[in-house]
């Protein structure tokens, strides 16, 4: 199934949180909307639900108008970051619900209960009640209740979010070789750019409402359309260094460095990743600094450098060692280099 966006707003009172967006969700795609607290993004997602109305513009699900059609007549299925589950119901009770209401054959619905739980590690709890679960354990119920219908379209809001750290990676390989395997259509929001990096075939990156950019990971992480996608995708953040950019020039205090650009900007930002940086001795290099910390990560060291155009943290080997205040200097790539200019946002293309 297809779900198309046109021209998609809504507004609560004179605030306009979601801006026309425009948005197609391929069949059997994985799309995730991506963006911090306050982006649109559950906004977004609810009213593809049907669970919020549409201030302006159409919903389509496999090319039928779905704008004012209620929400039990849509054919998706939704997870809540809350657990939203029957107090009075078993685990099996829970995940079988959809199927129940449906009056699928009690075999069948068994078997697909059974499976289902055995994804998502719930197997050895199917007669518990909810209040004997811990938060994580109720998630994944909510999480296998929307699996076990295998409706036309998957919407899930945060659902791994309730997770410790192992069971989130555990979770992230199921939902993808799910979803792989079904074919079913998802939409998926998160904050979390390590869930959007791993999940999505694509990823719808959303700011004030606005979507910033949308494409397949590798490309938002390798050719950012902005300022704002540079610094909110990288763990750590893109490097940005202030200066001015002029005649093939990027000025950084005293500093000079040769950019592939013939474009002027008084006040633009130079952007590097940091595992695209390398450490080298004072006076080589393409910037000098002064080291100011060093952080041990376990399969590397972030290595942070106090410069004239601002902190620049380098991904170094994990045994580097060197004294906090030692001179040193930053080498990188030139055509690992971005150029933006600070007041509009805009990408300098080189």
């Amino acid at each position: 199934m297809t779900v198309v966006l046109e021209r998609v707003a809504k507004t609560f009172g004179p605030v306009q949180v979601l801006h026309e967006l425009n948005l197609t969700v391929k069949e059997g795609e994985f799309l995730v909307l991506l963006g911090a607290s306050g982006s649109g993004k559950t906004t977004a997602l609810r009213m593809v639900a049907g669970l919020e109305t549409v201030s302006s513009g159409r919903i389509l699900i496999n090319n039928r108008d779905v704008t004012h059609v209620l929400p039990k007549n849509r054919d998706v299925a939704m997870v809540f970051q809350s657990y939203a589950l029957y107090p009075h119901k078993t685990v099996a009770e829970n995940i079988g619900y959809p199927l129940k209401i449906r009056r699928t054959p009690r075999a069948e619905m068994d078997a697909r209960i059974r499976d289902v739980a055995d994804q998502v590690q719930l197997t050895p709890y199917l007669e518990r009640y909810p209040r004997q679960l811990s938060g994580g354990q109720r998630q994944r119920v909510a999480l296998a209740r929307a699996m076990v219908r295998r409706p036309a379209v998957f919407l899930m809001d945060e659902p791994l979010s309730n997770l410790d750290a192992k069971l989130r990676g555990h979770m992230r390989a199921e939902l993808k070789h799910m979803q792989h395997q079904l074919g079913i259509t998802t939409i998926y929001v998160t904050h979390d750019q390590v869930e959007a990096m791993t999940l999505a075939h694509r990823v719808a990156l959303l700011e004030g409402g606005a979507l910033q950019q949308l494409d397949a990971p590798a490309r938002i992480y390798n050719d950012p359309a902005n300022l704002f996608v540079a610094q909110f995708i990288g763990a750590p953040p893109m490097n940005l260094l202030s200066g001015a950019l002029s005649g093939g020039t990027f000025a950084i205090g005293a500093q000079r460095i040769p950019v592939e650009s013939a474009a002027d900007c008084a006040d633009a930002r130079l952007g590097i990743r940091p595992e695209d940086c390398r450490i080298v001795d004072a006076g080589g290099g393409r910037i000098g600094g002064n080291i100011y910390a060093t952080e041990l990560i376990g399969d590397h060291t972030l290595v942070t450098v106090k410069t004239e155009g601002g902190m620049v943290t380098v991904k170094a080997a994990k045994d580097f060692a060197a004294e906090v205040g030692l001179n040193a200097a930053i080498a990188f790539d030139d055509d690992r280099l971005f150029l933006f200019d600070a007041r509009s946002g805009h990408r300098i293309r080189q």
